[in-house]
């Protein structure tokens, strides 16, 4: 009798910023298939999703692939349920209003390797910084300039066998800042990608002592950049409409004060130390859009405009540890506001 082994991942209740649970689960003669995959629990008292008295939170399979790492292993993404079977509070990819895909998101996920022992990125010196600033190492080469390339090799070697959309890797601005890029037809679908590449590459992190840092501004107030995840993302009326008037309308969606700030809620703890107005951002107390513009709030990039203003928007603001399925949700609802107001 084959037996399978179905690692459980889930999102816990820790504040600011969740942290990737998981355990494993032995299953005989699994077919491999989501609808396979049984609903489990978990003691949410030790996850700050729960009281001690009564502890039982469910684990929803809501996103299954092979799990490359292990022999007969899957990884299940799961979501977080209340014991009568509703979304717990902690569980952001319930809130998304996306059932028919109709967005498509593209996430561009930072962080950096982090020597534990002396608790700086990887490639720098015990004492002080490297002495050379930011700059050499985006998109480099050569052991002076790029920082721990097996692990990311081994990572993105890994998310293509298990079958996710990963879209492309570069070395970043700072010494030991790298990048993966993932792209899903479906907010959920994106979301889950980005948090199972995430656990992957925290478990090859485990095989080397290496820690991954998905703080903001790791480095805090220096001139080292901090880690983004921009969300590129689109929708029908974004792919299609040819209009610079819908792009302007759903871009002037994002700027009433209100919206800024449920946006900012959800874009990743510590932001205001990233979203300065230096280093490729926009201050975080201000919003701003353009063609081209990485300096703004929002992008809209060129090859949109040359399209003929059919293509997608990329909100940068959106920082490393943010939660995809939330940052989805609230782009969203923004732009379904905005499509209301256009045909209001």
């Amino acid at each position: 009798m084959a037996k399978s082994k179905l690692e459980y991942i889930w999102l816990d209740g820790y504040k600011p910023t969740q942290s990737l649970r998981s355990k494993t689960k032995i299953e005989a003669d699994f077919s491999g298939s989501l609808e396979d995959c049984p609903m489990w629990s978990f003691d949410g008292s030790s996850t700050e999703q729960a009281e001690g008295g009564s502890s039982d939170c469910l684990l929803k399979p809501v996103f299954i692939v092979p799990d490359p790492q292990r022999k007969n292993g899957y990884l299940v993404m799961c979501e977080v349920l209340n014991a009568d079977g509703t979304p717990h509070v902690t569980n952001g990819r319930a809130t998304i209003e996306d059932d028919d895909n109709d967005f498509w998101f593209g996430f561009e996920q930072e962080y950096f390797l982090w020597d534990l022992s002396i608790d700086k990125p990887l490639g720098f010196p015990a004492e002080g910084f490297p002495t050379r600033p930011q700059g050499p190492y985006y998109c480099s080469v050569g052991a002076q300039n790029a920082y721990g390339r097996y692990i990311i090799e081994e990572h993105l070697d890994a998310c293509l066998e298990a079958g996710l959309n990963v879209e492309g890797i570069n070395a970043e601005v700072a010494t030991g800042q790298w990048e993966f890029q993932i792209f899903a037809k479906g907010a959920k679908a994106a979301g889950d990608q980005i948090w199972v590449a995430r656990y992957i590459l925290e478990r090859i992190g485990e095989k080397y002592n290496i820690a991954i840092n998905w703080h903001c501004k790791p480095l805090g107030a220096t001139d080292w950049n901090g880690s983004g995840m921009h969300a590129n993302f689109s929708n029908t009326a974004l792919r299609t409409s040819g209009s610079k008037e819908v792009y302007d309308k759903i871009c002037q969606s994002f700027s009433p004060a209100d919206v800024i700030k449920a946006h900012i809620a959800v874009y990743g703890a510590d932001n205001e130390q990233r979203l300065t107005g230096k280093h490729e951002t926009q201050s975080i107390d201000q919003f701003s859009y353009g063609i081209s513009d990485r300096g703004a709030s929002i992008r809209i990039p060129i090859a949109t405009v040359e399209r003929g203003w059919k293509g997608w928007l990329e909100d940068r603001r959106p920082n490393s540890a943010a939660d995809p399925y939330k940052v989805a949700a609230v782009i969203i609802k923004t732009v379904k506001s905005a499509e209301i107001l256009e045909t209001a």
